[in-house]
């Protein structure tokens, strides 16, 4: 099996504070050897004081001293989805205290593997869930949550609302993933594989190629629920956004969001 991320994360990975409070950690992440997608771990800290990990990274010294620096009370552990799972048990070894959040089937997905054995999940999000969600008073005051069930990978997209942050794994790409490999040997330089790829993951405007990759790839699980998800995140007040692939938009991620989800918010699609 190809390697996903590199076999020594400290050396490449990228810790960075977009905000007092956000600490992005980037790092090479190729999809079957040679896509170079980039990966992405979001660690927030919540006004009283407790810490949220959205899609977590290997926990390397380095992100452990930033885990101090901030506090060190993992309150919450968010797999956003069936992928981007790999590393929440070491997360939770560590900080035994955390809570997972995670979509429906990822539990069961992880009992096939040895190395993912947990207890059960404390926040597993259902497509049958009366809405508003809730997760606790103090997570549920800086965040809005919404499950993207009609994405094939359940995708959990989260608002912080202080920040105006999006934070979203699989629903919006926006390579290359410049950030994620810029400490690398070869550095930021796009291969073969990647370059073909590009189109159908990039937010540069008019982003027809990623329209088409939402529409007939992202959504085509269950396009009406995906439709739904997508016009209740757009009417969330956000500035910035976080994904797991490819470079942070650090304004005017509302217009670009609108651009690649085009179609789903009007309903309807061209070619």
């Amino acid at each position: 099996m190809p390697q996903l991320f590199p076999a020594n994360p400290s050396a490449t990975m990228v810790i960075r504070h977009v905000t007092p409070d956000i600490v992005t950690m980037s790092l090479p992440f190729a999809r079957f050897g040679h896509l170079q997608f980039g990966g992405r771990g979001t660690l927030v800290k919540l006004s009283t004081g407790s810490l949220a990990v959205f899609s977590p990274v290997s926990l390397t010294p380095e992100v452990r001293a930033t885990v101090e620096s901030l506090g060190g009370n993992v309150k919450y552990i968010a797999a956003p989805d069936l992928e981007h799972h790999l590393q929440i048990t070491p997360w939770k070894q560590a900080y035994p205290q955390a809570e997972i959040l995670a979509p429906e089937g990822l539990f069961e997905k992880r009992q096939s593997n040895p190395e993912f054995q947990d207890s059960p999940f404390e926040h597993v999000f259902k497509k049958s869930d009366t809405l508003p969600r809730t997760i606790s008073k103090e997570f549920d005051a800086e965040f809005d949550t919404e499950y993207v069930h009609g994405h094939g990978s359940r995708e959990l997209v989260f608002l912080h609302k202080p920040s105006r942050t999006l934070i979203e794994a699989d629903l919006l790409f926006n390579l290359p993933a410049t950030e994620q490999y810029s400490k690398t040997p070869e550095g930021p330089k796009l291969n073969f594989f990647t370059k073909l790829l590009l189109p159908l993951m990039s937010t540069k405007p008019p982003a027809v190629w990623h329209r088409r990759f939402a529409w007939y790839i992202l959504s085509s699980k269950d396009r009406a629920a995906f439709n739904e998800s997508i016009n209740r995140i757009d009417r969330w007040d956000f500035d910035r956004l976080i994904p797991c692939h490819g470079d942070t938009i650090e304004s005017g991620a509302k217009g670009i969001f609108r651009d690649v989800m085009a179609w789903h918010l009007a309903n309807q699609k061209d070619v």
